[in-house]
């Protein structure tokens, strides 16, 4: 086992703390909420667009300023998807797998975040004269 992976071993507690530096609205947000709901952990949902001292935390904390964030105990993880919070947890012995789906996708970002759609513009004449 490699050093890093003991170290969490040994500070990994039953119920762990979970603090989650994360957007109210965003895909990832939201994939990464759902894998805790899905394994029942409760967390800590820290908003980082309303509350300035939150995203003022998350980059002091993590050295990050994309999101989400996550610290379960003291171990971070930083600009994370559900699916990588998932795998890390099942990784690190924090929940067992599981193959029930989550309430929502885990694994990609809002519709409104993807590439834009083209927009059809028509020009109609001023009514001016």
């Amino acid at each position: 086992m490699a050093q890093a992976e003991a170290d969490i071993q040994d500070t990994k507690t039953e119920n762990p703390t979970i603090i989650a530096w994360m957007k109210p609205f965003c895909g990832w947000s939201n994939g990464v909420r759902a894998v805790f709901q899905k394994y029942g952990l409760s967390f800590d949902d820290r908003d980082i667009i309303n509350i300035a001292a939150n995203y003022a935390e998350m980059v002091r904390r993590t050295g990050q300023t994309m999101q989400p964030c996550i610290a379960v105990d003291e171990h971070v993880l930083i600009d994370v998807s559900g699916e990588e919070v998932e795998s890390w947890l099942i990784d690190h012995g924090y929940v067992q797998a599981s193959d029930d789906e989550p309430e929502v996708p885990i694994d990609r970002a809002c519709e409104n975040e993807a590439a834009p759609k083209p927009v059809s513009l028509q020009m109609r004449p001023s009514s001016r004269s």
